[in-house]
């Protein structure tokens, strides 16, 4: 028996349903929610109608083969020279007018670190320009955007960039393309190749004529009216204006005052940022907008959809947010209680254990964020396991210290600082902070820690060869092999393995070397020596002294 006000288990109700013949479906309301948002959105798409729109253009191709000039060219605002190693280290996304048109480029990071953002901005485009420089040819991370490009199944059109370069050679660009199953035109194939020269500023309009044509083939529409839905391209913290989400807008209008959920963050509306910098009213399907007015900063990957009033999102980001927290939780757990900053770590290796090194990561941005995870992931070894105890977007605070010296972890910062307080924080608690603007260095010190952390490994080389010919007996000193170096060089003190009829039957070291009456440190090939072993007196000739090193194994 119960009471009216007692709460009721899950498996209470189920036996209590069979009993009476109920059928009884158990809930989050949050979850009932986000599944009928998603069938009003069906619901809407089914009854409204589509109407043509401009295409998304997602850019793509090897670092420095000149993706972020060739967008700088179409939007005429310069963003190169801000970067920090020349690479763009953030997703950004851009609309532009051509003939009337509106075209939305997504600019993506084309280091290699940075290919789930890649993948990201293939699942959000339309059509793919893949860049390839004239005088480079197809790289490591061109062959990895082909692979996305063609995963998505959307259209490419090749940007053959740098055209104007003396070593430019256009031929050996449409060979490796035809290699990888984009056979151009001139070919006979249908991937458009459109050569360009960024700096020059030629074939540019050539380049976006041909995207036209192309979505034009693509028919592409979307729903302008009834709620927004569409995807987060990149979110940050922003000390002034708090957290911002650059999304793309997929289908209907957002409006300044829509009910926003969007991953575990919610919110209402309070400004729309156009890419210009404009505050604008309402966004429709293709256009780029910074969101202001969230909870939390959203996730660079998440879908957004308005909902039908603050309470709703609010609800839809809660359950969300619940299972991401339960995932996060479970990850931290594991790495508290198996991990090591990295002074401590060496001790465990030498004790057989794989070792677990704990971080803290914070970034900047998502994109930046997730980029970092996904290439430490990559530095993991067999015997050097890496374990995020918690990984953010902003400022590293001094909450992130409390975590490390609880946790026993290292932090890194991705083109953000701590304050003052933190810093103080960090050593009073002898917490490791490391910043970093610039990933390579990132991971260049991060892999090289890790190898530090490693016991060498050695490898036994054989230094030299020499052959026992005479014995002499000495006082005091015992038997003296008197040899003929054959081969390599014998030094003193080091290991030796004494062979008869190619059996070993002694090992130790060189004692003494002496060259007639005197010491020698070594003696070479074609030479005669006096040998002296350590503890070892049963000389014959015929015997062969072999000397050996033990050298350090570099670790790749």
């Amino acid at each position: 028996m119960v009471t009216a006000t007692q709460s009721l288990t899950d498996d209470m109700i189920e036996l209590f349903a069979v009993e009476i013949g109920a059928e009884v479906r158990l809930v989050n309301p949050g979850t009932e929610q986000e599944e009928e948002l998603q069938r009003i959105l069906a619901f809407d798409d089914a009854d409204a109608e589509s109407e043509p729109r401009g295409p998304v253009i997602t850019v793509m191709g090897h670092v420095d083969h000149g993706k972020t000039l060739l967008l700088d060219r179409f939007r005429g605002a310069n963003v190169v020279e801000g970067e920090a190693g020349g690479i763009t280290q953030h997703i950004g996304a851009y609309q532009i007018e051509k003939d009337g048109k509106g075209i939305t480029f997504i600019d993506t990071p084309g280091h290699a670190a940075f290919s789930a953002m890649r993948a990201r901005g293939a699942e959000s485009t339309d059509i793919v320009i893949l860049v390839v420089a004239a005088d480079d040819g197809i790289m490591p991370q061109t062959k990895e955007a082909i692979d996305h490009a063609k995963a998505s199944g959307k259209p490419i059109v090749v940007a053959m960039n740098k055209i104007d370069r003396d070593n430019a050679d256009p031929n050996r660009v449409l060979a490796q393309l035809a290699e990888h199953e984009l056979v151009p035109e001139s070919y006979g194939g249908e991937t458009i190749v459109v050569p360009v020269s960024a700096l020059q500023e030629t074939g540019l309009d050539d380049l976006l004529d041909q995207v036209l044509v192309v979505a034009e083939l693509e028919e592409l529409t979307a729903v302008r009216t009834g709620r927004a839905a569409g995807s987060v391209i990149d979110a940050h913290l922003d000390k002034g204006r708090g957290p911002v989400a650059t999304v793309l807008v997929q289908r209907g209008t957002l409006n300044v005052g829509d009910a926003l959920v969007a991953g575990a963050a919610w919110g209402r509306v309070r400004a729309l940022i156009n890419d210009k910098g404009e505050q604008i009213k309402a966004a429709g399907p293709g256009t780029p907008v910074e969101v202001l007015g969230l909870s939390e900063v959203a996730r660079a990957g998440d879908t957004f959809v308005v909902a039908f009033d603050e309470k709703t999102a609010n609800r839809v980001a809660e359950t969300r947010g619940h299972w991401q927290r339960q995932a996060s939780m479970a990850n931290t757990v594991a790495a508290a209680h198996g991990g090591a900053k990295l002074e401590d770590i060496f001790s465990q290796i030498q004790a057989g254990e794989t070792a677990t090194l704990n971080l803290i990561l914070k970034a900047d941005v998502h994109g930046s964020l997730e980029a970092v995870t996904d290439s430490l992931k990559r530095l993991e070894r067999d015997d050097v396991k890496l374990a995020f105890v918690s990984r953010g977007v902003g400022g590293v605070t001094e909450n992130d210290i409390h975590l490390a010296a609880t946790s026993n972890a290292t932090i890194l910062g991705f083109n953000v600082r701590p304050d003052r307080k933190a810093r103080q924080f960090a050593d009073a608690e002898g917490v490791e902070i490391r910043n970093y603007e610039i990933i390579y260095k990132l991971l260049e010190d991060i892999e090289n820690a890790m190898l530090g952390l490693l016991e060498p490994e050695y490898e036994e080389v054989v230094t030299g060869d020499a052959e026992v010919r005479e014995i002499f007996r000495v006082p005091r000193i015992g038997a003296i092999a008197g040899c003929y170096v054959t081969n390599g060089v014998i030094t003193r003190n080091s290991g030796v393995r004494f062979l008869r009829e190619g059996v070993i039957i002694w090992r130790g070291t060189v004692q003494s070397l002496r060259r007639f009456k005197d010491d020698a440190r070594e003696v070479s090939a074609g030479y005669e020596c006096g040998i002296g072993l350590s503890d070892f007196q049963d000389l014959r000739p015929g015997d062969i002294i072999e000397t050996f090193d033990h050298r350090e194994i570099p670790r790749v």
